[in-house]
């Protein structure tokens, strides 16, 4: 699941990053409002933290532009403040939440897992196709006979591949979302990646990993599959 982060506090912003980035999001980050806009526009996100006191374009600003993008995508305010006007116009923008500093980042991290529940983006732990039981927490793939240990990055492109289950994925669209560069050696190591994935998935005849010669992947899932 990815997040944008937009706060000017450096020390803060890090901090909060890595705390989502260990509960299992990814995360982008920018230090002012037209940087995260800019951000918003070249990612995919599935959700947005903004500080609302913040030089350039406050978070208030920034939440108009992005919601002129997409009217659905969930808003977190962060604030210094706790006066009334101010949650009263991040309300009115549409705000999905409004968290006043200081506050715990394990709060932080209930509060959007619900929003994205709600949203229908639940950030996946766990997941079943058909005899598959797929543990992203856990990096482990079991299909009732045998158990195969993943790595970090397997996990991450098995997980990106079941969000975008049945769509054509380009390989360099998972390079930059994934891993943040379009490189010739990552892209190697993804080929192996896929390979392994590929043999990990086999005992499940409703799932298929095919590869789209010249343009990417596609993860085919022909039961219902909670996304």
């Amino acid at each position: 699941m990815d997040l944008l982060l937009v706060e000017d506090d450096i020390d803060l912003q890090k901090v909060l990053a890595q705390y989502l980035e260990l509960s299992g999001f990814k995360v982008y980050t920018a230090n002012h409002g037209e940087h995260g806009l800019k951000i918003f526009k070249e990612k995919h996100v599935d959700l947005c933290i903004l500080d609302v006191m913040m030089p350039v374009m406050d978070g208030f600003e920034l939440a108009g532009e992005i919601r002129k993008l997409d009217r659905e995508m969930p808003v977190v305010f962060l604030t210094a403040k706790n006066q009334k006007e101010d949650r009263l116009k991040g309300l009115k923008i549409g705000a999905d939440d409004y968290i006043t500093k200081p506050f715990e980042a394990e709060e932080l991290v209930l509060r959007l897992n619900n929003i994205l529940k709600r949203a229908g983006k639940e950030n996946l732990e766990s997941i079943k196709l058909g005899c598959l039981h797929i543990q992203f927490d856990e990096l482990l793939i079991k299909d009732g006979s045998n158990s195969y240990n993943v790595t970090p990055r397997e996990s991450e492109l098995l997980k990106y591949l079941i969000e975008n289950q049945n769509t054509v994925v380009k390989r360099e669209q998972i390079l930059e979302e994934l891993w943040g560069q379009n490189d010739y050696f990552l892209g190697r190591s993804m080929d192996v990646f896929i390979s392994r994935l590929r043999k990990y998935l086999q005992a499940e005849p409703s799932v298929s990993l095919e590869t789209k010669r010249g343009v990417g992947f596609i993860l085919k899932v022909s039961s219902h599959t909670p996304r």
